[in-house]
């Protein structure tokens, strides 16, 4: 037995037995290998897998011996040896030698070779230096974030210094320059304190030549209104017959005779009508102007029978006069009702009052506290109505010299005013969506017309009417009744804001402009558009009628005045002026046209 045993070569096989029930398990056979085989004797197979099932039996004992030794308190020791190296070499790949480790191990077993020590934990000292070794790794990890942010920290100092550095001398730069400036005012300042006291002599002189000439032309007019009612009360007299005569101041022989027109007697008592005695306060109560009645009929319809010259229809107008009035842009023009008069509002805050064709200064109005926007003459030709930018309408009376009347009530710039034929009335539109009717005599304001959903550009009354046009940047127009505040008509047509708008002296055709320079014509009683001229593309400021109706004249913002021949439907532009051309007129004759533009000039066309 023993030299067979030292003859031969034993091989042992590492087998895992479940537990499974023996009727359900499938037994593998073995092919045969002829360097294979087993003892014959008492170490059958039978036994052999009765040892294996004995060991098993103690590795498990041995197994809740070493958990409940895990569970003292005093040490913990997480893995057994051969599961530690087992791990180990499967964590390296090792798989070859992990198989004869397993080989060697599972024999040492079977022999009892290995005893309670050699099986149990892996000593605490392996553990602690996984756990250093892992928390080396972490430390490494925060050490390169750390040198990350650190470079990233030291490259935004760099950064900031660098910006500091700058603006440092930026500062420096900006305080030199603004002590440099400073000294450079300072002199300035000295130099002209040293012109005051001439500017004050040269302003003090113009003042005192201006007020001079001013009274000398109102005793001038005073004494021709009082000739001329002399010689109407004597001719009168000798008459014997009470005549209606309207007499003009300082015009040739321009009178005005009204079959229908109140005389001098009704209109007395009109006017001690509207001033009520009260004894009880011994004082004079200003009522309320009445609005007259309606039926009235234009006494200048008969200018609507002319012509205008060939040389107007023709598109031969020239330049004949040009008038530096205003340093600023002139922004509105005014022709008193009968004298060859003209009246310039500017950007500059002020009128002036000129001689035309002349070009001599009469008048300079001063008091708005923003630019004028339009002036409008009192039908009479004693006052003037201006309004501006700082939301007022002020009334100016000639023979005082000074400004009367100052309505406040609009919340934005005016752009228009307007009087009422009557003279009792004015009123003006606002870039607050509003048209209000002021009371020259009761001084308050008497109607506030709303509709419009956006700024009103303009506005006029139907001559000897009491209805009232406006033009909005709603792109709309609108006939009012001034009595009601209520709205007549409107028209619609337009594509963009409306600038202007006005009647012809009929009063059945009104013709418009807008932004892009559209001028349309439009029927007043059919409320349709009768002609419709793109003269375009820059904005159309102001539109006006010619006496007669044939033609129609356009303030343009490209520089230009349009004429248009409405007979044949011709469209002439009239250049002269160096910038934008913010207002235009006809004289009185319709033989002339004045227009006024950006450049501070007017410029009359004949």
């Amino acid at each position: 037995m023993a030299a067979e045993q030292e003859d031969g070569t034993f091989y042992l096989q590492q087998v895992t037995i479940t537990e499974e029930p023996e009727d359900d398990y499938q037994y593998e056979e073995i092919p045969p290998d002829d360097d294979f085989s087993i003892l014959e004797g008492d170490e059958n197979l039978e036994n052999i897998v009765k040892k294996i099932q004995q060991r098993n039996e103690d590795l498990n004992a041995a197994a809740q011996e070493g958990v409940f030794i895990s569970e003292h308190p005093v040490s913990q020791r997480p893995e057994v040896v051969d599961d530690f190296l087992r791990n180990f070499l499967i964590k390296m790949g090792m798989m070859k030698t992990l198989d004869c480790f397993q080989t060697e191990w599972y024999e040492l077993l079977q022999r009892g070779s290995l005893t309670l020590q050699d099986v149990g934990f892996v000593p605490d000292v392996y553990t602690q230096n996984q756990l250093l070794e892992n928390e080396v790794k972490n430390l490494k990890k925060d050490l390169e974030n750390c040198k990350t942010t650190t470079n990233t920290a030291g490259e935004t100092l760099i950064k900031l210094r660098k910006e500091r550095d700058f603006h440092r001398m930026h500062h420096k730069r900006v305080a030199q320059e603004k002590n440099r400036l400073i000294n450079d005012i300072k002199r300035l300042k000295k130099h002209y304190e040293s012109f005051e006291p001439t500017l004050k002599k040269i302003t003090e002189k113009y003042n005192t030549a201006l007020k001079h000439k001013m009274l000398t032309s109102l005793e001038k007019d005073r004494a021709l209104v009082q000739v001329s009612g002399l010689q109407a009360t004597l001719r009168t007299i000798e008459c014997g017959r009470d005549l209606q005569v309207a007499v003009t101041s300082g015009d040739k022989g321009h009178r005005e005779c009204r079959k229908d027109g109140p005389t001098h007697r009704a209109l007395a008592e009109t006017r001690e009508e509207r001033h009520h005695y009260d004894p009880l306060q011994n004082s004079t109560k200003q009522m309320d102007s009445e609005f007259p009645i309606d039926t009235r009929v234009n006494p200048y319809l008969g200018q609507m029978k002319s012509t205008p010259s060939n040389l107007l229809r023709s598109g031969g107008c020239k330049m004949t006069k040009t008038l530096k009035v205003h340093e600023l842009a002139v922004s509105c023009l005014a022709l008193h009702p009968r004298k060859q008069i003209l009246v310039t509002g500017s950007d500059g805050r002020l009128w002036k009052m000129w001689s035309i064709p002349n070009g001599d200064i009469i008048m300079t109005g001063e008091g708005h506290g923003d630019w004028l926007s339009d002036c409008c003459f009192h039908p009479s030709g004693n006052m003037l109505a201006t309004a501006s930018g700082d939301q007022t309408v002020k009334i100016w009376d000639f023979a005082k010299v000074e400004c009367v009347l100052t309505f406040t009530g609009h919340l934005h710039a005016v752009w228009g005013c307007a009087w009422h034929t009557c003279g009792d009335f004015v009123a003006s539109c606002s870039m607050d969506n509003t048209v209000r009717i002021w009371d020259i005599n009761s001084e308050r304001c008497r109607q506030t017309l709303r509709g419009h959903i956006d700024s009103v550009n303009s506005i006029e009354f139907l001559p000897f009417s009491n209805t009232l046009l406006t033009s909005a940047a709603d792109k709309t127009l609108s006939l009012w009744d001034a009595r009601t505040g209520l709205c007549a008509q409107t028209f619609f047509g337009h594509l963009h804001s409306c600038n202007d708008a006005t009647f012809n002296m009929k009063g059945d055709t009104i013709v418009s402009c807008d932004s892009y320079g559209v001028l349309k014509l439009w029927d007043v009683r059919k409320v349709a558009i009768m002609l419709s001229i793109d003269a375009g593309p820059h904005p159309g400021n102001q539109v006006v009628f010619h006496p007669s109706g044939q033609l129609v004249v356009m303030a343009s913002n490209d520089g230009t005045v349009k004429i248009l021949d409405l007979p044949s439907g011709q469209l002439h532009s009239l250049a002269g002026h160096e910038d934008a051309v913010q207002c235009v007129l006809f004289e009185h004759k319709g033989e002339c046209v004045v227009s006024g533009g950006s450049d501070g000039t007017v410029r009359l066309w004949t």
